[in-house]
C-alpha cells in the first residue's frame, strides 16, 4: 500500500470506493486527538475512543494508535502537529475542541496526504475530511419533541434548557419545535444551561421561580438534566412533572431502567460515536471496505424495555 493514498474519492452516504487494504508486514499509525474529560459526555467519549484503540491494537497488530486530549483548542492544534512531525501519522480521527481554531491545521494536516476523519464538531470549511462521523442533531430534537407531542395533552405546559449557543443547538431545538408545533404544548420558556448541571439547576430553580404550573421539562442533555432534578427535588415539586434528557448517562439510564417517573425515556447521543470513527478508520487502513462520505448515527429512544442495552456501568458517563 502506498503511505497516505488510503480510501480518496468523494461520496454521498458511505463511498462505494475505496484504496488498497493494508499490506500485514507494513505497520501505520493512526492519530486520535479529542478534547479531556471536562465533563460527562467527554468522559465516556474517552472512555469509549480508549476502550475502541485497546480493542483494535489487539485486533490488528499492524496498526499503531497515538491518543491526545486537549483541554483547549491550541494544545489540540500542537498536538496534532506533533503528531504530524514526530509519528508520521497515516490517518487523523478528530473531534475538534472548537470548529474555527481546528480547521486550518487540520486543513494543513489533508493537505500533506493524510487521511482525516472529523467527528461530531464540523470544522467551519466543508469538505476538508474524508469521513465525518457524528450523531443525528436534528433526529435528536425531532424524537424528543415526538414523545412530548404523544405524551403531553393540548394546552400542558412545558419549559425548555438549551445547550451552549451553537448551530448544534439550533438544529435540535428548531426540530424539537417542529415536532410539537400543532400539539397544542405550550412552551413556557426557553433558556441556555450550556450542557451544564450547575447552570441548568440555576436556570430550572428560576424557572420553577416564575412558573406554578410545569408538566414536562425538556432538558436536551442529562448533565443538564442532572441539575434539572436537583432543583425539581428542592423545589419539593417532584409529583408534577417528568424531564427528558439525552445522551445515555449511565445514571439516567440505571433509572430508566428501575422505572423512575421522572425520567421515563432518553434520546441517544452516544459519546461512543468516536469509537465508530476510530474503527471506521481502522477498516478503510486495514482493508478495501468503503469508508469516506458521512456516517450520521441515528437517535433512538431509550425506554424502560430497551434501556439495559444502552446500559454502560463501567463507562464514566
Amino acid at each position: 500500500m502506498q503511505r497516505r493514498t488510503i480510501l480518496k474519492g468523494a461520496a454521498l452516504g458511505l463511498a462505494l470506493v475505496s484504496g488498497p487494504a493494508l499490506a500485514q508486514d507494513e505497520t501505520m499509525t493512526i492519530g486520535v486527538a479529542i478534547p479531556s474529560a471536562t465533563h460527562g459526555f467527554m468522559g465516556g467519549l474517552n472512555y469509549h475512543a480508549q476502550e475502541s484503540i485497546a480493542r483494535l491494537e489487539e485486533t490488528y497488530p499492524q496498526l499503531e494508535f497515538v491518543l491526545s486530549t486537549a483541554g483547549d483548542a491550541g494544545t489540540m492544534v500542537n498536538d496534532i502537529e506533533d503528531m504530524v512531525a514526530t509519528r508520521d501519522i497515516d490517518a487523523l480521527v478528530v473531534l475538534p475542541f472548537e470548529s474555527e481554531p481546528l480547521t486550518g491545521p487540520v486543513q494543513a494536516v489533508k493537505e500533506q496526504g493524510i487521511w482525516v476523519t472529523v467527528v461530531d464538531r464540523g470544522l467551519s470549511v466543508e469538505g476538508i475530511e474524508d469521513l465525518y462521523v457524528a450523531g443525528d442533531n436534528p433526529g435528536f430534537g425531532r424524537v424528543a419533541g415526538e414523545y412530548f407531542a404523544e405524551n403531553l395533552n393540548d394546552g400542558d405546559n412545558i419549559v425548555v434548557l438549551r445547550g451552549i449557543p451553537t448551530t448544534l443547538d439550533n438544529e435540535r431545538v428548531e426540530a424539537f419545535q417542529a415536532a410539537i408545533e400543532g400539539s397544542g404544548i405550550k412552551v413556557l420558556d426557553m433558556q441556555h444551561g450550556n450542557w451544564n448541571r450547575d447552570d441548568a439547576f440555576n436556570v430550572m430553580q428560576d424557572f420553577l421561580s416564575k412558573y406554578e404550573d410545569i408538566d414536562a421539562v425538556w432538558a436536551s442533555d442529562d448533565d443538564m438534566a442532572i441539575g434539572v432534578l436537583e432543583a425539581i427535588a428542592q423545589a419539593d415539586r417532584n409529583e408534577e412533572m417528568w424531564v427528558v434528557g439525552g445522551a445515555g448517562m449511565k445514571q439516567i439510564i440505571k433509572r430508566i431502567m428501575d422505572g423512575d417517573p421522572m425520567l421515563p425515556v432518553n434520546v441517544t447521543y452516544p459519546p461512543a460515536q468516536i469509537a465508530t470513527a476510530i474503527e471506521l478508520t481502522a477498516l478503510g487502513l486495514v482493508s478495501n471496505t468503503p469508508v469516506s462520505g458521512r456516517f450520521i448515527i441515528g437517535s433512538e429512544i431509550i425506554t424502560p424495555e430497551n434501556a439495559e442495552q444502552f446500559y454502560f456501568p463501567d463507562s464514566p458517563f
